[in-house]
């Protein structure tokens, strides 16, 4: 019972960064870069503090490794947060989980692994899923593409981010690492794209998405990962949009329609499919 509270703590978590990000944009009207900036600087502060509590509080600043997670992870920050100017927080996660789902099967592909045919299913299905999504026409679909583009983009980013990180022997030094790599790049960003407005609310979402949402969010799931199943783990991110658009529909007035119901059904239901076990001989 413990082991699943702790799991639901950490889905809950990965959801608020969709949510608190969509409330500090379209209630607080903070702006994106900036909010991107500010959850960044508020993970390295949090993660940098758990190193120094840690009983090896060593880092190895390894830089072809850790820096190519810093872009990556900049590119997500970035899409994420410039995503929801137009997008509502469930809609937005679903996006993402379903085009991460696409680019980790294609990575496998282009990696010459051999994919099974629950893995083609479940592409298939979520691919589909997104078509019904993203097609033209309809009251929940964004007017403009921009944010839909945008949340594309950042699901590359956190794809690139999850691949880079396979490699890593310390979850909790590598994310620090690569957090306080990224500040510097966001800074650069925001640098082009200036930074205002920023809003006291909007500050206090940023600060709080990435100190516990995000900073503490990834280490509890890191000190999670060693008691679950890999197949179980995957799984349990599955529950990430729901919650998403369970906040939304319920506290944020935002809408829930048919066509919603139908490709959530089809993202979820074939990433659940493609991540079953291989049944046994």
């Amino acid at each position: 019972m413990k082991l699943f509270l702790l799991v639901a703590l950490t889905m809950t978590a990965f959801a608020g960064n969709s949510v608190l990000n969509r409330i500090a944009i379209d209630t607080f009207a903070m702006e994106p870069i900036m909010f991107a900036v500010l959850r960044v600087a508020s993970g390295v502060v949090t993660l940098h503090a758990m190193i120094r509590w840690r009983a090896t509080p060593k880092l190895y600043w390894r830089v072809p490794a850790y820096f190519a997670g810093a872009v990556a992870l900049a590119i997500y920050m970035i899409g994420f947060s410039v995503a929801y100017v137009s997008l509502d927080a469930g809609l937005g996660a679903l996006i993402l989980f379903g085009v991460l789902q696409i680019v980790m099967f294609a990575w496998a592909l282009i990696e010459g692994q051999s994919v099974p045919k629950r893995r083609w299913i479940g592409a298939v299905a979520a691919c589909a899923g997104l078509i019904i999504l993203l097609f033209p026409g309809g009251a929940d679909v964004p007017s403009t593409p921009g944010g839909v583009i945008a949340m594309i983009i950042a699901a590359c980013g956190w794809a690139g981010y999850t691949l880079l990180g396979r490699s890593a022997d310390d979850a909790l030094g590598a994310t620090a690492v690569s957090f306080t790599y990224c500040l510097p790049l966001m800074l650069i960003t925001l640098a082009f794209v200036g930074g205002s407005p920023v809003t006291p609310g909007g500050v206090v979402l940023a600060v709080l998405a990435g100190a516990v949402t995000s900073g503490l969010g990834y280490t509890l799931w890191y000190h999670l990962l060693p008691q679950l199943q890999t197949v179980t783990a995957a799984i349990a991110q599955l529950s990430v949009p729901v919650i998403a658009v369970a906040v939304g529909v319920s506290f944020l007035g935002e809408a829930l329609s048919l066509r919603m119901l139908i490709s959530g059904m089809l993202v979820l239901g074939g990433i659940a499919y493609s991540l079953r076990p291989a049944p046994q001989k």
